[in-house]
């Protein structure tokens, strides 16, 4: 036995030798890999690229970039004065609330103030034209026990008293905030199964590891059109919410729905003169054909 064990080890390190240092260092299954690693904290879908030139840090259950890891403030600075830089804001926490226009305001009124400044009935914000901002607040106790600062976009109208609000929260924030909207708008009822898509348990993933290892030492051709068939395990929700939690409510009375789509609607910031034009270059209108 003692001969065999060493008969093992040998083959195995004249099999490492063949290949080269990125091919034994290839983990089997890429996306069960990334997929473990970030069961604690969420990565951004620009994790890999931050990764590889920032220092990273672990905050509200989301890895993000810190500090880079070279001397590149200079070049930050001339992009954001001279030309475009794109941060990665998708660890902002997104709440949909869904409902008739009149009793979404009217419930919302209850949460800010205008003697602040904007509110959620501003003229140009309710047209779904422009972003707005403000500080929230528990439900009337302004100017007392202030939530936190928000974003908010509403959807353009499109001639129906049913509308859509999305609120960009922190997710230092996003618990209280989310709290506080359930109790004004008395959603307690769950809209949708709290279970969400069946995911790639641990299991399965070791029977991957068990089928890709069992076709032999040689790499085949077929190998990456395996690879596509192997299911996906999908990352729901954010770090501030486990997946197996509920993520939509509806309320009995009113009709009002309210989601958490954190991680569902990514979100990027463009700073610097160039921002346009590198939008416009970018995103091409679509034709709308009307019937």
């Amino acid at each position: 036995s003692k001969k065999q064990a060493e008969k093992a080890v040998h083959q195995k390190k004249e099999q490492s030798k063949t290949k080269c240092r990125k091919a034994r260092r290839r983990h089997i299954n890429l996306v069960a890999e990334f997929n473990h690693r970030q069961r604690k904290n969420i990565w951004l879908e620009t994790h890999i690229w931050h990764a590889k030139r920032f220092h990273m840090v672990k905050k509200w259950g989301y890895c993000l970039g810190n500090s880079p890891t070279e001397k590149s403030y200079r070049a930050c600075y001339r992009a954001m004065t001279k030309h475009c830089l794109l941060q990665d804001l998708s660890y902002y926490c997104c709440l949909e609330l869904k409902g008739k226009e009149n009793e979404l305001l009217k419930q919302l009124a209850r949460i800010c103030s205008i003697d602040t400044g904007l509110t959620f009935q501003e003229s140009s914000c309710l047209s779904g034209r422009f972003e707005g901002s403000l500080n929230l607040y528990r439900a009337d106790r302004y100017p007392e026990d202030m939530l936190g600062p928000v974003t908010f976009i509403w959807k353009p109208r499109d001639g129906s008293e049913d509308r859509q609000l999305w609120i960009w929260v922190h997710p230092a924030l996003k618990q209280d905030i989310l709290r506080e909207l359930k109790a004004i708008f008395q959603c307690s009822k769950p809209e949708e199964i709290c279970i969400t898509e069946p995911v790639t348990t641990s299991i399965q993933e070791e029977k991957q590891v068990e089928v890709v290892t069992s076709l032999g030492s040689k790499r085949k051709k077929e190998d990456k059109e395996g690879e596509k068939a192997v299911p996906v395990k999908k990352i729901i929700g954010d770090g501030t919410r486990d997946p197996s939690q509920c993520y939509s409510w509806i309320a009995r009375t009113t009709g009002v729905a309210i989601s958490d789509r954190s991680m569902e609607i990514l979100r990027y910031r463009l700073i610097g003169p160039l921002s346009h034009s590198v939008l416009t270059e970018t995103l091409k209108a679509a034709s709308v054909q009307t019937v």
